[in-house]
């Protein structure tokens, strides 16, 4: 099954309000308006896209320790993801169908991590509850996010929908500003230059984890 096929099969059971979701069409409605609004924005146009230079960035790993992008370019082609946090199931089954891939993005000398505005703590919950091999990298306040052009700043009404959920977005990132980014999936030759690029503002919504895989053999080819 594709990744999208599985994002499908659970957003359809999540908004029908089976157990264990039981969401009101309430809710449903809600975030439905969100998206469409961040959608009509136009926020997705003005992303980085294939063409354009990665902006280098330092970010750090679960345990603290800083990861440099140029030092991992220096090393090979690079593939990003941005996501939203642990507390998001439609990120969480991306990260595990990007681990199926892992294999096929190491044997062509590429490096993959995951971005996420969430704290260290939450990154290593991330990891663990998705036996991922590949690190997960910490974003605060998703500046990073921001120079690729991803960061948004949710809307009243949707800040008000999580706070009633519980989903407490400071408390998972460690800071107040209620922003995430757009997920977001990239391949970065080691110059720098982005050959792949694909940002969907509705989060539920996702490429497949092998549509990487002719940019990164051309990118492995161009460090040849």
């Amino acid at each position: 099954m594709t990744l999208q096929a599985k994002l499908d099969a659970f957003k359809a059971d999540f908004e029908a309000g089976k157990p264990p979701y039981n969401v009101p069409p309430a809710v449903i409605e809600t975030m439905h308006r969100a998206t469409a609004g961040l959608i009509a924005s136009g926020a997705a146009t003005r992303t980085l896209k294939a063409g354009d230079h990665a902006p280098a960035f330092i970010l750090a790993d679960p345990e603290g320790r800083p990861v440099s992008s140029t030092d991992l370019l220096a090393q090979g082609p690079l593939a990003l993801s941005f996501y939203r946090g642990v507390w998001c199931p439609y990120c969480n089954m991306e990260l595990q169908a990007l681990q199926e891939t892992l294999p096929e993005i190491r044997a062509l000398g590429a490096s993959l991590i995951a971005i996420s505005p969430q704290t260290p703590v939450n990154s290593r919950k991330s990891i663990r509850q998705n036996a991922l091999s590949f690190p997960i990298l910490s974003d605060p306040r998703n500046d990073t996010a921001a120079a690729f052009g991803l960061r948004f700043a949710l809307p009243d009404y949707l800040v008000d929908l999580y706070r009633n959920l519980k989903n407490d977005l400071p408390a998972f990132n460690g800071e107040p500003s209620w922003t995430l980014p757009m997920p977001a999936r990239y391949v970065i030759a080691p110059d720098g230059l982005i050959l792949y690029a694909e940002v969907n503002p509705d989060y539920t919504q996702r490429p497949e984890p092998a549509d990487m895989l002719p940019a990164l053999r051309r990118a492995a080819m161009m460090a040849v």
